[in-house]
């Protein structure tokens, strides 16, 4: 493939590359490394400013997942917080779970910065936040892309959201200079008191306080209870490269089995998002979710199975090449489509385990992070005077008890996030990932193939145009697909919804690659969103 064929060139360099949602995010992370700082510096740098110039993304009040290399070793930090300890189906209705104060999970993310920087920074805090609280005391221009996602989703937030966001009653225009004083200063004083002023002090209290006064759940001994997590990664063999993801809860686990599969299709052959490659991969991908909503939230799921290479081919097997099966959606379901495709059985396989940036550094070390709010603005509820806007996690939770994913207090629950590290003879050669609710396992595998079986550059990759699979035979595609693939996919069975050109339905991909001859760095950033490298 061309590089003309792509909207921008891939950035190259040798020192270091960050590539995130937006360009003051990514100027943030760049800065780190001036200063001196790793890969753990700059990605919290990025994190905390995309908390500003990104708000409707992530922040404070969200939770995240971190995929680090460090040293040559992998691990992964959770700082994903647990449903409150008196959430129960009975006390909320469907809708308060979609928005509002009941609809937050203890917000893990400002503890999982914190730990990132306590175990493997260089930097000190206030250099970290520095650029973060220079955005929210003295104000950034809203982009384009922006305006357009306040706009669209002003009409939910909450009064103090609403003030905050939609200054003066109506969606700012881009290039309107927000801030955000009430943040700013909450973030001076965590820089100055630590994570334990937001789990375990007066911030805290505040914001449960605020939450609590408004007709939600947490507690005091919700934000106590909330600690990061370092844990091991999940990983496959596809072809001679290794490629790591994040454990279950988290989606990980479909992205890896999706790769799995699709490995042994032959589907350079086929060619790029021909009529036969799509097919694959939409057929593999209804596989994979269903295994997702079956095993991901068990207390135990079946990893080793799910990700061997028999239990891939046994999937394999299940396609049909010429009729789309009936996909039974994206999450559980009571009363799924007639026909719909079931789970696989991998225990008998056992014995064979919302925003994304990804930086790395001059030494090598790779940190991927996807962190959330769940949905744009989250709840649409600020706690209080803290500035803290709210996550909606709990909206992936369901109310029917039969779900392995059901509400109940104080626990984990299945997530989306599934950023990737790909390694060829131990050395890295891509840190990959990319928000879009259950979009992101699709959206990370069609990037991760587009590089490693079609050839093209980080860039390229990310840029591509791209499917989704949604309930029975939906499947939503950019119109750059030629109409000739989509009218043979339409004679196989699959309803086709036709997107624009560049949706961000599809995601938004950030990325770095390592060629591991010479060692240049190679960054991409999805023009679908604010993407910047």
């Amino acid at each position: 493939m061309s590089a003309r064929r792509a909207h921008r060139p891939a950035v190259m360099g040798h020192r270091g590359m960050v590539a995130s949602a937006h360009p003051l995010a990514s100027a943030a992370g760049l800065e780190m490394l001036w200063r001196g700082g790793n890969a753990v510096d700059a990605a919290i740098a990025i994190a905390a400013t995309l908390n500003v110039v990104e708000p409707f993304m992530s922040g404070i009040g969200g939770d995240g997942l971190l995929l680090l290399t460090m040293a040559g070793r992998r691990s992964v930090l959770d700082f994903m917080g647990k449903t409150p300890q008196h959430a129960r189906p009975g006390d909320c209705a469907v809708e308060e779970l979609q928005r509002g104060p009941k609809s937050s999970l203890v917000p893990g993310n400002f503890g999982g910065w914190w730990e990132a920087l306590r175990a493997h920074g260089r930097l000190s805090p206030a250099e970290v936040f520095g650029p973060a609280i220079r955005y929210a005391e003295e104000g950034f221009p809203l982009t384009h892309r922006g305006a357009e996602f306040v706009a669209e989703h002003c009409p939910r937030l909450g009064p103090d959201a609403a003030g905050v966001f939609c200054p003066n009653g109506k969606p700012p225009a881009a290039g309107t200079r927000l801030s955000h004083p009430a943040l700013a200063k909450t973030l001076r004083q965590l820089v100055e008191r630590g994570s334990d002023l937001l789990y375990r002090g007066e911030l805290g209290e505040r914001l449960y306080r605020a939450v609590q006064a408004a007709g939600g759940w947490l507690t005091a001994d919700d934000l106590d209870g909330f600690s990061p997590t370092w844990t091991e990664p999940i990983g496959i063999q596809f072809g001679t490269v290794e490629v790591f993801s994040v454990p279950p809860p988290a989606a990980g686990m479909q992205l890896l089995e999706t790769l799995a599969i699709l490995e042994g299709c032959g589907l350079r052959e086929l060619g790029h998002n021909s009529a036969e490659s799509l097919h694959l991969l939409i057929e593999t991908v209804k596989l994979t979710m269903a295994d997702r909503i079956a095993f991901q939230s068990l207390p135990e799921p079946p990893v080793q199975g799910i990700l061997s290479p028999g239990y891939a081919s046994a999937q394999r097997a299940r396609i049909d090449p010429t009729r789309a099966a009936v996909c039974g959606g994206e999450r559980y379901d009571p009363n799924p489509p007639a026909g719909a495709v079931l789970s696989g059985d991998p225990y008998g396989y056992q014995r064979e385990h919302t925003t994304h940036f990804s930086v790395v550094d001059g030494d090598g070390n790779a940190a991927s992070i996807t962190q959330t709010l769940g949905s744009p603005f989250g709840s649409g509820f600020v706690a209080g005077d803290t500035g803290i806007l709210m996550n909606n996690l709990l909206q992936w939770n369901d109310l029917d008890p039969r779900s392995p994913n059901v509400l109940a207090p104080s626990r984990k629950v299945e997530t989306r996030m599934a950023p990737l590290q790909a390694f060829r003879e131990g050395r890295l050669i891509l840190a990959l990932g990319t928000p879009g609710s259950y979009g992101i396992p699709q959206t990370s595998a069609q990037m991760f193939l587009n590089m490693l079986v079609y050839g093209m550059d980080i860039q390229e990759a990310i840029e591509a145009p791209r499917v989704r699979v949604y309930t029975d035979r939906t499947v939503d595609m950019e119109a750059r697909i030629p109409a000739a693939v989509r009218v043979a996919l339409a004679a196989r069975g699959h309803a086709i919804r036709v997107l624009p050109d560049w949706s961000w339905v599809v995601g938004g991909g950030q990325g770095v690659s390592v060629d591991p001859g010479t060692g240049t760095l190679s960054g991409g950033a999805d023009p679908r969103r604010d993407g910047y490298v």
